[in-house]
C-alpha cells in the first residue's frame, strides 16, 4: 500500500493505493468509499481483493484529508468533485466503485455529474431520505436524534441514532411517542462527552441524508448502478432507502450478507461477515 495526497485549492485529499497502477491485468481500480467513514474502515474488505488494485480515501474534512475552504459541512456534490479529481489523478478511469452508506450517496452524485468516471457503482444502503414515502417523518426522526445529541452529547445522541436507524418500517406516532433510549441500554456511558461536531450525529452531514438522487440521470448514464442492501437491514431505515432506490431504478435490490457495515471485520467492534460480503461484491462486480 502506498499513501498519497492530492492537493487542491480547498482540500488536501489523502488516499491509499493497494496494488499497481496501471493495474496489472487491465481491470479498472476498485474504489471503496464511505461517509463519514474514512479509509481504515475498508481494511478488512480490501484484504479480500488482493487480485485487484484497490483505492481508498478519507473524504474532505475527515481523517487525514484537511480542508482549506473554511467549511465544515459535507455535501455529496462537493465530494463527488473530489472523487472526479482523484480518478483523474489515478489516470485509470472509468473505475469500479463500492460506496457504503453516505459513500453510496456520493457515488450516486458522482455518476450523475461525471457518468464516464464509473463503470459499475455498487451503492450499499445509501441513507437518502427523499427516496422514502415517509420522507417528512424520517426527517423528523433525524431531527430527533440531533436534538438529543445537542442536549446530552455523543453517548445519548448515538443511542437515539441507533434507535432511529433500527426502527422497523415507517416512522409512525408510536416511534415519536417513545422516550429517548438510555445509552446504558447499548453498553455506553451516560456522561456528556462535550462534543457537538460529530459528522454522524450533528447536522453537518444533513446534505448527505437529504440528497435526492437524479433517477433520470442515473438511468441515462453508461454506468451500471447496483442498489444493494444487507440481509439484516430489511425494513429498517437504510434498508428501506436501498430498496426504494432499486425500485426507482427498475431493478431488484441486490442482497448482501450481514448488516449496514457487513463488510467490516473488527474495525468498529461490530463485525459483519466480510468474507461472505467480499464474495458477493466480487460476483456483483463481475456481473454475475
Amino acid at each position: 500500500m502506498t499513501t498519497h495526497t492530492l492537493a487542491t485549492p480547498d482540500v488536501d485529499l489523502a488516499y491509499d493505493v493497494i496494488g499497481p497502477l496501471p493495474t496489472a491485468d487491465g481491470r479498472p481500480p476498485l474504489l471503496m468509499i464511505g461517509q463519514p467513514m474514512t479509509a481504515e474502515g475498508f481494511t478488512t474488505l480490501a484484504a479480500h481483493f488482493t487480485d485487484r488494485t484497490v483505492v481508498t480515501y478519507d473524504p474532505r474534512g475527515l481523517g487525514r484529508s484537511v480542508r482549506k475552504d473554511g467549511r465544515t459541512d459535507h455535501r455529496p456534490e462537493v465530494q463527488a468533485e473530489d472523487l472526479h479529481r482523484l480518478i483523474q489523478e489515478l489516470g485509470a478511469g472509468p473505475v469500479d466503485l463500492f460506496g457504503s452508506s453516505g459513500g453510496a450517496v456520493v457515488g450516486l452524485a458522482l455518476v450523475t455529474a461525471h457518468p464516464g468516471d464509473v463503470r459499475t457503482l455498487v451503492a450499499h444502503e445509501p441513507p437518502a431520505i427523499p427516496l422514502l414515502p415517509d420522507a417528512a417523518a424520517a426527517e423528523r426522526a433525524r431531527t430527533g436524534f440531533f436534538d438529543v445529541y445537542n442536549a446530552k452529547g455523543g453517548n445519548a445522541g448515538m443511542a437515539a441514532f441507533i434507535a432511529m436507524t433500527s426502527w422497523k418500517g415507517e416512522f409512525t406516532d408510536e416511534y415519536f411517542a417513545a422516550p429517548a433510549p438510555d445509552p446504558a441500554m447499548f453498553g455506553m456511558p451516560t456522561e456528556d462527552d462535550g462534543r457537538r461536531d460529530d459528522p454522524l450525529l450533528s447536522d453537518i452531514s444533513w446534505a448527505v441524508s437529504s440528497y435526492s438522487p437524479d433517477i433520470e440521470a442515473l438511468l441515462a448514464a453508461p454506468t451500471r448502478v447496483v442498489a444493494a442492501v444487507g440481509e439484516e437491514s430489511e425494513g429498517v431505515f437504510a434498508g428501506r432507502t436501498a430498496t426504494a432506490l432499486a425500485e426507482k431504478l427498475g431493478q431488484e435490490v441486490t442482497v448482501f450478507p450481514s448488516h449496514h457495515g457487513g463488510f467490516a471485520g473488527g474495525e468498529f467492534g461490530y463485525p459483519g461477515k466480510p468474507e461472505e460480503f467480499a464474495a458477493t461484491l466480487r460476483r456483483v462486480l463481475d456481473g454475475s
